[in-house]
């Protein structure tokens, strides 16, 4: 058994993760403030022997005994992340920094949670962890681009500095039970507005392409990388290449929720990404051969089902 920290650990990706390391057999603390976590997607493990919850902002120091950190909290859709950029930048760079000072003092393997919006609007596609990014250091997304760069790079030298066991995932749009359904994020908006037969909002044309991810394959593949050789610390991208235009996705919601929905089309957010693929060779190399297994219809079915008991 180990004992594990997870950071955010009552948000989307965070309580998938907690339940997932659970079920493995490990003794699990899971810290957030709520801020975009919510304390139902953690409910179930309340009573559980190896689980506990503590209400923490990780923008301030943590201390406890453990063996691994995944450090995850940070809001990660755009209406969330910039409501509150100023917050969404410390929870980033601090975040960081407090959960690495632990990891050093308690000499514990640590994750962060990156995110494929390192790579801005990416003028390579698909995006290889080679490619250093297109971003708008001032633009409305920002606070999180930039934030989630920085972490990066306090990881890594950490890492060369004081030898740390670090480890660096790029996560790309992932989809599934327990997202918030109000987080504005391209499929739960799609599922919330088709389950209530609401007109289904495309940004642009819809022909920009994004690539989505089941959360269960996201969890495996952290938890691979975090069990990866010492030596391998990334950034290693985490997603499904399998790729779709946002009309594509829009209209395959339609049809698996027999919504009376229609399509309509708003203006393009400043800075929205045309493309959005990852380049997964370096993840099915070293993370034993990890690649994602579920289809994007039958991930949608799981998600439609989860979204029908809380709308």
């Amino acid at each position: 058994m180990k004992k594990i920290l997870v950071t955010g650990g009552a948000g989307f990706l965070g309580s998938n993760l907690c339940e997932r390391l659970i079920n493995d057999g490990n003794d699990v603390i899971c810290l957030d403030n709520y801020y975009t976590g919510s304390k139902k997607n953690i409910k179930h493990l309340l009573n559980h022997p190896n689980f506990e919850l503590v209400r923490h902002d990780v923008t301030h120091s943590f201390f406890a005994e453990v063996d691994e950190i995944y450090n995850l909290a940070c809001p990660a859709s755009p209406p969330h992340y910039q409501y509150n950029p100023i917050k969404t930048i410390k929870t980033s760079v601090l975040g960081a920094i407090n959960s690495l000072g632990l990891a050093k003092r308690v000499k514990a393997k640590i994750l962060l949670a990156s995110t494929s919006e390192v790579y801005g609007d990416p003028e390579i596609h698909p995006q290889p962890e080679t490619y250093w990014g297109n971003v708008n250091p001032i633009g409305l997304r920002s606070c999180y681009d930039e934030g989630k760069r920085c972490a990066e790079s306090l990881f890594i030298n950490y890492q060369k500095e004081h030898d740390l066991k670090i480890k660096i995932v790029r996560i790309f749009n992932t989809y599934g039970p327990n997202m918030n359904p109000f987080d504005g994020r391209v499929v739960s908006n799609f599922i919330v507005q088709s389950l209530k037969n609401e007109d289904i909002t495309v940004y642009g044309k819809g022909n920009q392409t994004r690539s989505f991810q089941y959360v269960d394959d996201l969890v495996e593949g952290m938890i691979r990388m975090m069990n990866s050789r010492d030596d391998f610390y990334g950034p290693v991208n985490i997603g499904n290449p399998d790729e779709f235009t946002i009309l594509e996705l829009a209209e395959k919601i339609i049809g698996l929720t027999s919504s009376k929905s229609k399509i309509t089309f708003m203006p393009l957010p400043q800075d929205d990404p045309m493309q959005r693929k990852p380049d997964i060779s370096l993840a099915k190399k070293e993370l034993k051969v990890w690649e994602p297994n579920i289809k994007l219809e039958e991930g949608l079915l799981k998600t439609i089902e989860y979204f029908k008991t809380v709308i």
